[in-house]
């Protein structure tokens, strides 16, 4: 297959970038890694007739820590780059540990940070990841920019905040308090396929051992990144015990999340990874944290 006939532009900064999309509105499309767009585009299933590329924009690819030891990333960071950062790895574990998870490395070869985001795959690890380290998104429009929290980013199935004339241009990570621990959890039917079900894990541990905050995000559950916010109240003020752990993964699969059926599974084999991914990442977790003093 081809795609559509559409106008393509190539500009070198985002001022310029911008530009072009208020210009031209819900007719344009943004080209990142072009990983997921490209295959979309060939099969005809969305035909934009502008295609703004942003890979000569210097500007949006770094990698750096921030005046509170959190992290910052420019949304055309490509995943390779931000798989074998020392920086990711040391301010961001759960970050470091998600990437090489991403697909094959052809594809983070190429795929970049703030695409994925974009692109709002509820199967995209980086979806569910950034909510669970409650992330923010700087998104830059002719009239200025702001920052969006990202469990608020994704409203729906490959839907966004992100209005028509506006990019996502950074994403910015917290610094993990003491006491913290995370893990990601995921089953495929292939190395590289997209999960049937994943989570993402993020806990924080008191002076007395007990959990203090717990964060549970599940991705190929639902329409979007799916927080197990009944699960993680179930954990609050508990000492982080097997049958407590148990409990909560059991919530979580129960009453936290809504997957569905297809070809590859059903809601309720969804619906036992779940259970059984989220017992897991949440023993590593409370493991980690208990080790990171």
């Amino acid at each position: 297959m081809k795609p559509a006939p559409f106008e393509y532009y190539a500009p070198t900064t985002i001022d310029e970038a911008l530009s072009h999309l208020a210009e031209h509105g819900y007719d344009a499309k943004v080209l990142a890694g072009g990983q997921s767009l490209i295959p979309m585009m060939n099969f005809r299933l969305v035909q934009p007739s502008v295609l703004v590329d942003l890979n000569n924009i210097a500007e949006l690819s770094y990698i750096h820590p921030d005046e509170s030891g959190g992290l910052r990333l420019g949304a055309m960071t490509r995943h390779h780059q931000v798989e074998v950062d020392p920086l990711v790895a040391e301010l961001a574990p759960l970050l470091h540990e998600t990437m090489p998870k991403i697909a094959t490395s052809q594809i983070r070869s190429r795929g970049t940070f703030g695409g994925s985001l974009s692109h709002a795959d509820p199967s995209a690890e980086l979806v569910s990841v950034s909510v669970a380290l409650d992330g923010r998104f700087r998104l830059r429009g002719q009239n200025g920019e702001r920052w969006v929290p990202a469990n608020e980013f994704f409203i729906g199935l490959f839907t966004t905040l992100l209005e028509p004339d506006e990019i996502l241009v950074e994403a910015a990570l917290p610094s993990m308090p003491v006491r913290s621990g995370c893990s990601l959890m995921e089953v495929a039917r292939r190395p590289h396929d997209f999960a049937l079900v994943g989570v993402a894990a993020v806990v924080t541990l008191d002076e007395n051992k007990l959990c203090q905050q717990a964060r549970m995000v599940f991705l190929s559950a639902g329409d979007g990144p799916m927080v197990a916010h009944k699960a993680a109240e179930s954990l609050k003020g508990q000492a982080p015990t097997l049958e407590a752990i148990r409990a909560a993964a059991e919530i979580a699969a129960s009453e936290d999340i809504d997957p569905g059926s297809d070809i590859h599974a059903t809601a309720e084999f969804r619906r036992h990874l779940a259970n059984v991914l989220a017992r897991r990442a949440l023993e590593q977790a409370f493991e980690r944290a208990a080790d990171n003093k």
